[in-house]
């Protein structure tokens, strides 16, 4: 059943969310110490005003589980949402911390940040459901479009998201790695 996250979802979205944003976990916390990033973006989680809370957090349960979760907000919102981790960023490790930290969508997008399902509910279409929930939900907000990124590598997710109608447009550098943008009109 798709919903939304609250708080209390944050210990077990966590495993799912860094599977899904890779190294780009370090960028957001300003550490690459694990246990340290795990603890501040799980906050951040918890937090209501930022890219990575609860809020933005749309969540499939099954079986009394978190089988799938997929992060997403407005482009035109990114800049605010992005702001109290680069304040936290600056404060804590420095201006270029939070000069590292870019934006990965536009205004106008309603942008899906990451999406990712637990290795015990593969294969069952939850991705593809969570995908359709964001869509939706993109057009409720009143989008022009839809994006996301997607490693260079990932060719499973690249077919997926273009057997959805999405197509590339351009490449993007984040948390010292190279994406592919890819968007879809609404």
């Amino acid at each position: 059943m798709i919903d939304q996250a609250t708080p209390q979802d944050a210990e077990t979205i966590m495993p799912l969310m860094l599977s899904a944003i890779d190294t780009i976990a370090y960028t957001l916390s300003g550490t690459r110490d694990d246990a340290e990033t795990w603890r501040i973006l799980a906050d951040a989680v918890r937090q209501e005003e930022n890219r990575l809370s609860y809020r933005n957090i749309i969540v499939d349960r099954r079986d009394g589980a978190i089988a799938g979760m997929l992060i997403c907000y407005a482009g035109d919102e990114a800049e605010r949402l992005d702001r109290p981790i680069r304040e936290r960023l600056a404060r804590n490790y420095g201006p270029e911390a939070a000069e590292a930290l870019v934006p990965e969508c536009r205004p106008g997008d309603f942008y899906l940040d990451s999406v990712a399902v637990d290795e015990r509910y593969q294969g069952q279409g939850i991705a593809k459901t969570l995908i359709g929930a964001f869509e939706q939900k993109g057009i409720q907000e009143g989008c022009a479009r839809l994006s996301l990124i997607v490693e260079q590598y990932n060719d499973r997710a690249r077919a997926l998201y273009e057997k959805l109608g999405y197509r590339e447009d351009g490449e993007l550098h984040v948390g010292g790695a190279l994406y592919t943008r890819m968007i879809k009109a609404l």
